[in-house]
């Protein structure tokens, strides 16, 4: 937990937005931690143009990524709009460069596997989609099923919905448990599912099955990335 001075201090919370990617996890922590005391929070694109998410949501950058002072919090989301960004030399220098600053790294889904081409990774506990889990490893980092791992300053979310669990953790290391729960009542995150198809262990095996075969072809794409990318490095 923070210490008083801690608390008190103004937070510069960035995320990084772009085409394709799943706009929960971006809007699910920016819900927590914008509500947080204190702090600026502010959308970075690859340009000022807006994004759509792999959905077809309109969503518009702040500003771009060299408009970006250092962050106290860098969060980076994921969904497949990921996979066009694994070798952008801008992008992932301007993660090194923030990670290497920044008081809290937060990752949700496959926003992981931006920060393993980034290098960012290496020896760390980890964890993204379950569907892409098998990558962690080709980038050093040792794979963890949890909803959230925590790894000294970088935490990081499962797949989509897991970052608002992240974001509030998060948000209790940054100003307190009060605040976080202050927060998580007023948004009512109380979970309570229809069914319990939301991880592979619970899910009807023919339903898994079937989410598998659909998402092959782009853990197949992500695999030979990520290899490549450490190939040439």
């Amino acid at each position: 937990m923070p210490d008083l001075d801690e608390a008190k201090q103004h937070l510069k919370i960035g995320s990084v937005i772009f085409d394709d990617m799943d706009q929960i996890d971006f809007t699910g922590p920016y819900e927590v931690l914008a509500s947080l005391s204190n702090v600026t929070y502010t959308a970075y694109g690859l340009s000022v143009q807006p994004v759509r998410d792999w959905r077809g949501l309109r969503l518009l950058p702040d500003a771009v990524l060299e408009d970006a002072p250092q962050l106290d919090v860098l969060h980076v989301p994921g969904g497949p709009g990921q996979q066009a960004h694994m070798e952008d030399p801008r992008l992932l220098n301007w993660l090194q460069t923030q990670a290497s600053g920044a008081r809290c790294v937060l990752s949700v889904c496959t926003g992981a596997l931006l920060l393993g081409a980034a290098g960012l990774l290496h020896g760390r506990r980890a964890t993204t989609h379950w569907a892409s889990l098998e990558v962690l490893p080709i980038f050093g980092a040792t794979p963890v099923s949890d909803r959230v791992v925590t790894d000294g300053s970088f935490v990081f979310a499962a797949g989509v919905t897991a970052g608002i669990d992240a974001a509030l953790l998060v948000a209790a290391e940054l100003r307190g448990l009060d605040e976080a729960q202050a927060i998580q009542l007023s948004i009512q995150y109380a979970p309570q599912p229809p069914f319990s198809s939301g991880t592979p262990e619970t899910a009807p095996p023919h339903v898994l099955q079937a989410v598998v075969v659909r998402g092959k072809p782009l853990l197949e794409r992500r695999l030979q990335t990520a290899q490549r990318i450490v190939t040439d490095s």
